[in-house]
């Protein structure tokens, strides 16, 4: 044991003396391992931003709401089959209330009606374009987190009674009113005036691509009477009791609005309840894509990487054969000689993945300076993962040559010219 451990320290040593010595092709060689250790974390953290951006997204779209809507939000289906299905009305929320609070220990609380559309807001000379503008009820901060930064949300008179008051996203009212309060001021909404009673705090996006703080809220009442002909499709939203019985709330709603629609037992739903699961299946194989990609460009710069090691470590084996030879004349044992080598192109290795891990870490400062709200995460999980292909690097790549010193002929290596 006290042999080996001489043995390890040794050729820890004498890699150190011939990097030192050759510091140029050291660097050079371990540029390959830099670059792929580089495009492993920067992969990972990616990989590991798209997830952290997904699972913020879900929680901001609620990861305890059900949606019943006329169409699913995810499907194989041609989008024909779902068009001639009866429009779900307001009332049917109504109605699915009625029926969860008759149902003795129901999976769901709270069923909200909820319309949408995209509308330009205006105040003087200054426009939001393209607002997504949603219709809902006095009820809706019971199924949705509504933080306000000012006012409030609009009471039971005003949404019954179909007033003209809006709740305004916070990039909304920035926009539109970028030197004042917006409380109690006027905007201008397909046309007809709604005073602001209240703005959101900020929320931030989905999946980077729909800003929660690009809407206005307006009552469900006003927005069937200025924005939709009467009778217009509805979606209703339905809170869980426990986001944890996912499926038996799923199973519950679908039987209560089945009795709402008055569907025969032959009769198909014609009706569809989407939950974050949709949209998980639809995104999985764009993640899984990214990560193959990710895999084969890290696996092919590392072993660019190891090719490169390889090769320079069968050219210091030949320059340094006669060594080879005089250590084994000396009694040095072939486990000595593969260590000698196989521990340099390790170091070697490990040079390169610190400085590929110190790069990574540089860039992913300046990205997240530059882009504070883009969902990235440089983990200790990557920086041991970098480690560690750095070291599998080294023991592949520079095994063969290693293995090839080790079998030199004493007699012919003192001979090598």
């Amino acid at each position: 044991m006290n042999r080996l451990r001489f043995e390890f320290v040794e050729s820890f040593r004498i890699a150190y003396a011939q990097i030192a010595a050759n510091r140029t092709r050291s660097f050079l060689t371990a540029l390959g391992v830099i670059i792929g250790i580089v495009a492993v974390t920067l992969m990972g953290t990616a990989i590991g931003g798209i997830n952290t951006g997904f699972n913020r997204s879900m929680a901001l779209l609620g990861d305890d709401i059900l949606y019943v809507s006329k169409h699913p939000w995810a499907t194989d289906k041609d989008d024909w089959e779902f068009r001639n299905r009866r429009d779900i009305k307001s009332d049917a929320a109504e109605a699915l209330q009625t029926i969860i609070d008759a149902t003795p220990r129901s999976q769901l609380v709270k069923a909200v009606p909820t319309a949408n559309a995209f509308r330009n807001v205006v105040r003087g000379d200054y426009q939001a374009n393209a607002v997504f503008t949603l219709g809902t009820t006095d009820e809706y901060p019971e199924i949705a987190t509504v933080d306000l930064r000012d006012g409030r949300f609009f009471n039971a008179t005003e949404s019954r009674g179909a007033r003209n008051v809006c709740v305004l996203g916070c990039d909304v009212a920035d926009a539109l009113f970028p030197e004042r309060s917006a409380l109690e001021e006027y905007v201008t909404l397909g046309g007809k005036k709604f005073r602001v009673v209240g703005v959101f705090s900020k929320q931030g996006s989905f999946l980077g691509l729909f800003s929660f703080d690009n809407q206005i809220v307006i009552p469900l009442s006003a927005f069937k009477k200025f924005f939709v002909r009467k009778g217009s499709d509805t979606d209703v939203r339905v809170k869980m009791r426990d986001k944890e019985h996912v499926e038996e709330a799923k199973a519950e709603l679908i039987g209560d609005m089945r009795r709402v629609r008055s569907l025969l037992p032959d009769q198909e739903d014609d009706f569809a309840i989407s939950t974050q699961d949709s949209f998980k299946q639809a995104l999985d194989p764009i993640k899984t894509g990214i990560a193959v990609a990710g895999l084969f460009i890290t696996g092919l710069a590392l072993f660019v990487g190891a090719i490169g090691i390889m090769n320079i470590t069968f050219v210091s084996v030949r320059e340094r054969t006669r060594e080879i030879g005089t250590r084994k004349a000396l009694g040095a044992r072939r486990r000595t000689i593969l260590l000698q080598f196989l521990i340099e192109a390790v170091a070697i290795c490990l040079l390169g993945g610190l400085s590929g891990l110190v790069f990574s870490y540089l860039l992913f400062q300046g990205v997240e300076a530059a882009f504070p709200s883009f969902p990235i995460e440089f983990s200790f999980g990557l920086v041991l993962t970098g480690l560690f292909m750095s070291v599998v690097t080294g023991v592949v790549s520079g095994f063969a040559p290693a293995w090839s010193a080790s079998r030199l002929d004493p007699v012919t290596a003192l001979r090598y010219e």
